[in-house]
């Protein structure tokens, strides 16, 4: 089934999707089922912590409803919310594509992953937000998954149990920013020969809060698409525009590490909680004689901004450049 958080009114409710535009909200969908039915979740997270039981409950609400009786009480949402509105956290998986070894100097064996904060989140159809002070600004089309079930140490054979669904992600992402916030400096490690000594090691290094974590800097939605929908999350098409043109033309089996193996990394490292989202990584060729994502630079290149990957349908989100200078932070 394909779940999402909505605005209706002024009511926020979870839905199910009736068509690509309309939805029905889950307590209309649990009525047709009749009086024996769960509590009906006020949150896409209330909803995933229902587990299996209330999942088959709305399943078989589902099929017992008519196509007349779902387009009767089907409505077409005010908003777009992401389907996760506040995750645990949100984990993303750095040049994951296979696309960027060649510009590898050095890298790890693993995945390595950082942290992108909930209050970043927008849904599709609200803007994406930047400001001239934030330097270039570009998509980053990928593959995101929201678990189901609190997760610790998993094998990689069970790890895909751990998954609810699979949703679509745009890690707006400012290489302006990053460069700002770039060290090049001496870090200062115990010495492994002489543990009462300590040596310095040359390193190059720039944190992810401000180039990644700035608000509307994660697009999440508008679908979350059960896992039994999907069938294979490694064999998935994505596309990504920006104003009209295609900058991105790719499939999720160009992962340098598949689902799986993502999730079970992650997990020796951190406990994944229900509704956690974990972004898999940019899918990003684009094609022979067209533009690149790092050269659709919303400073200077009109939006909107779109994303469509195989079986989650299309997330499309207009990019406002505010006219807005840095305030004055620095105390008199």
């Amino acid at each position: 089934m394909r779940f999402a958080s909505v605005r209706i009114g002024d009511r926020d409710v979870v839905a199910a999707a009736v068509t690509d535009e309309s939805v029905i909200e889950i307590g209309n969908l649990l009525e047709l089922a009749g009086d024996a039915t769960p509590h009906v979740p006020r949150s896409m997270r209330e909803m995933i912590a229902g587990g299996d039981a209330l999942l088959k409950a709305i399943e078989a609400a589902g099929r017992e409803a008519t196509e007349d009786t779902l387009n009767l009480r089907a409505m077409v949402p005010d908003a777009w919310h992401p389907p996760v509105r506040h995750p645990g956290k949100i984990l993303a998986v750095a040049m994951n594509n296979s696309a960027s070894n060649e510009r590898k100097i050095s890298a790890p064996d693993h995945p390595a992953f950082f942290l992108k904060p909930s209050s970043c989140l927008v849904g599709h159809g609200e803007a994406i937000r930047i400001r001239p002070y934030y330097g270039s600004v570009h998509p980053e089309p990928e593959l995101a998954l929201v678990i189901g079930k609190r997760t610790r140490d998993v094998e990689p054979d069970d790890a895909l149990d751990s998954v609810y669904g699979y949703t679509i992600f745009n890690d707006i992402t400012s290489n302006g920013m990053r460069a700002e916030d770039r060290f090049h400096y001496w870090a200062i490690y115990a010495d492994p020969d002489n543990p009462d000594q300590t040596k310095k090691v040359e390193q190059h290094l720039s944190y992810a809060a401000r180039y990644k974590g700035t608000d509307t800097f994660g697009a999440l939605g508008p679908w979350l698409v059960t896992r039994d929908e999907i069938e294979n999350p490694d064999n998935l098409h994505v596309e990504c525009q920006v104003g009209g043109e295609t900058i991105a033309d790719d499939n999720t089996r160009y992962y340098n590490f598949k689902v799986a193996e993502v999730i079970s990394f992650i997990s020796q490292f951190h406990t994944l909680e229900p509704g956690d989202v974990i972004s898999l990584g940019t899918a990003f060729k684009p094609g022979a004689g067209r533009k690149s994502i790092h050269q659709a630079n919303f400073q200077t290149v009109a939006g909107p901004v779109s994303v469509s990957i195989e079986g989650l349908g299309r997330q499309e989100n207009p990019v406002i450049v505010e006219d807005k200078a840095i305030g004055q932070w620095r105390l008199n």
